[in-house]
């Protein structure tokens, strides 16, 4: 990754559990991002790139739960890793992007 990739770099980490919507529990950009991504390689956790939706969820407060317009796309990544990791079958397919 060049000097300028990692600049440019966004994450955002969610947390989830089945009682509540999905939380933002961390976000940043440049080193910040840098490092919630090695946090998340060292425990294993599945990453999973969107640029758009990161922008939506870095507008989320941390320890707020993401709004109901976002729930769809959230759900997309959600079922995505389940998937992976062996939990789901089926993969909801992807629709637009409500970022109001």
């Amino acid at each position: 990754m060049s000097d300028d990739d990692k600049k440019n770099l966004q994450a955002v980490a969610l947390k989830y559990n089945i009682e509540n919507a999905p939380k933002v529990v961390a976000k940043g950009d440049g080193i910040i991002a840098e490092k919630i991504v090695e946090i998340a390689e060292e425990h294993g956790v599945t990453l999973y790139q969107d640029s758009e939706l990161v922008k939506l969820l870095s507008r989320i407060e941390i320890d707020e739960e993401i709004p109901s317009n976002l729930y769809q796309a959230v759900a997309v990544v959600l079922s995505f890793v389940f998937q992976l990791n062996g939990k789901s079958e089926k993969i909801i397919p992807p629709s637009n992007i409500d970022p109001k």
